[in-house]
């Protein structure tokens, strides 16, 4: 059984990560346990709490997990702004880290694979273009969520699972280039687990 500690900014991170990354274990045939740390409260709190994490290990206090996974927003940083703000909190580390970097929103991810939305939803949606604009990708969920016929009322978080499972990932992986820029990270990590 693998540790995985995940380091999360907000619910839509921890339903959309939690599907993908059981998704991609149980295809591998891999046995793992997520560790969740920080489900709310945004950017800074997920680097605030991981510092500490990385400090108690420091102090001594237990093992690394297998592997951490950091998740948080491009937003209008953008993908290497974001990835370099982590990695410069976790560079001294021995642990194995992975950034799961939205570009620039969860929500994006969501929306990519029109085929997945409409196999759970009844109804595709837009291909979303690549614009930097508060809660624009939230909104773009909603409204798409709303054409189907369906009242989200989480945000249409609460769908992200089946979504998740739904979509052809190498599809998605090339409509948006971080989400394939995760996926390829995970999957290093769960060949070399295999082997």
């Amino acid at each position: 059984m693998r540790e995985i500690t995940l380091f999360v900014e907000d619910h839509a991170h921890y339903e959309f990560l939690k599907a993908l990354i059981e998704r991609l274990a149980r295809e591998d045939g891999l046995e793992i346990t997520l560790d969740w740390r920080n489900v709310h409260r945004g950017h800074g709190a997920v680097i605030q709490e991981l510092r500490q994490f990385l400090r108690d290990f420091v102090r001594g206090r237990g093992g690394y997990p297998d592997l951490i996974v950091i998740a948080t927003d491009a937003n209008c940083k953008g993908l290497a702004e974001r990835v370099n703000e982590i990695r410069a909190v976790t560079g001294a580390t021995a642990a194995h880290v992975i950034c799961a970097v939205p570009d620039p929103h969860i929500e994006r991810w969501l929306l990519v694979d029109s085929a997945a939305f409409k196999t759970v939803l009844g109804r595709g949606c837009a291909p979303p273009d690549h614009k930097c604009e508060k809660a624009r990708y939230k909104r773009l969920l909603i409204e798409a969520i709303r054409q189907a016929g369906i009242t989200p009322s989480l945000g249409g978080i609460e769908f992200a699972a089946d979504i998740v499972a739904a979509m052809d990932l190498a599809r998605a992986g090339q409509l948006d280039p971080s989400l394939q820029r995760f996926l390829d990270e995970m999957n290093t990590v769960f060949r070399g687990w295999q082997s």
